[in-house]
């Protein structure tokens, strides 16, 4: 009897694991897809989500809705996805629960990242090092000189991941000591920078743009290897002496291991064609993005050379 029981119970396993990943690409959606993101609203990870979304649903003839699961590095959002068994949940997100997070939480992160599969990369992210209006500074070298001539009268913050090792490595470097606060709402953490309660703010240019434009506060470099051509007068953090705080973000989809490599590839195939709509590139580029739709296999290359460069980073860093 116990037998008996013991196939049943592996038979339901079964029926509900087809259930859950369904074989046939062609015929999917069967239901409501659900984008999960580690980003707050207003970010420029959901702002950039839902877009996608809103296309994706007449594509797909089925709701696609955006779900902001911040916190905990991305760790919230992360487990969410792989423990959604339903084959209609997908991950959009940077960097920060594929990669830093094996540092950050080395041998107590909760999941294997490995479990989260490439599907494609969305987006070419520029991201901006943002100062108070109100600060004499309008480069790095001018900021670093004024933390020291102010010292314990400054702090930081960012979008968390790998910009949580590559700013306190530029600090360090610098020779100057700025604490970290951490934000759940980007509009605190913009409101606290136009204020001068935040003095340096390393985020998604999206994100800054807007009050960038009107004033507020100064864009005094990006970190990405080429300058934006949305700000094209702001230099590079390694043109303004500073090759440490050299990063190049994405924001990409994936899903958790078991969703067939058929149906991410169809997946894939709708956010291409997607990504070749004019009104998206409009919208992104509104924010001061560009879309960037990749291969599985492109994703997954960016993902693994940004673990290779955080784990040479982190020890080239002094402590």
């Amino acid at each position: 009897m116990r037998t008996t029981h013991l196939a049943l119970g592996l038979l339901t396993t079964i029926a509900l694991s087809f259930t859950a990943f369904p074989g046939n690409a062609q015929s999917w959606p069967t239901q409501v897809v659900k984008i999960i993101t580690p980003f707050p609203p207003g970010s420029g990870g959901d702002v950039t989500a839902r877009p996608f979304a809103e296309k994706l649903a007449v594509r797909w003839g089925k709701p696609v809705i955006v779900e902001n699961r911040p916190g905990a590095d991305g760790i919230i959002a992360a487990t969410a996805v792989l423990n959604s068994n339903d084959g209609h949940t997908l991950l959009y997100t940077n960097g920060g629960p594929l990669t830093s997070n094996l540092l950050a939480h080395a041998g107590s992160l909760p999941y294997n990242p490995d479990d989260l599969l490439p599907v494609a990369a969305a987006a070419e992210v520029y991201v901006a090092i943002g100062v108070p209006a109100s600060l004499a500074t309008s480069s790095l070298s001018e900021f670093v000189a004024q933390a020291r001539l102010k010292r314990g009268q400054f702090n930081w913050s960012g979008t968390p991941g790998s910009l949580d090792y590559l700013v306190p490595g530029f600090l360090k470097r610098a020779g100057i000591d700025l604490p970290r606060v951490p934000y759940r709402e980007v509009s605190m953490a913009m409101q606290d920078l136009a204020q001068d309660r935040l003095q340096f703010y390393a985020a998604a240019l999206a994100t800054q743009l807007p009050m960038a434009q009107t004033g507020k506060i100064k864009i005094i470099a990006v970190t990405n290897s080429q300058r934006s051509p949305f700000l094209p007068d702001v230099p590079t953090a390694r043109e303004s002496g500073f090759p440490e705080l050299e990063y190049e973000a994405f924001l990409g989809f994936f899903a958790p291991r078991g969703m067939s490599a058929e149906l991410r590839e169809r997946i894939g195939a709708d956010l291409h064609a997607i990504g070749a709509d004019a009104d998206l590139a409009g919208r992104f580029n509104a924010i001061g993005m560009r879309v960037r739709v990749t291969s599985p296999a492109e994703l997954q290359k960016i993902v693994t050379d940004e673990r290779a460069a955080l784990a040479r980073y982190t020890q080239a860093t002094p402590q």
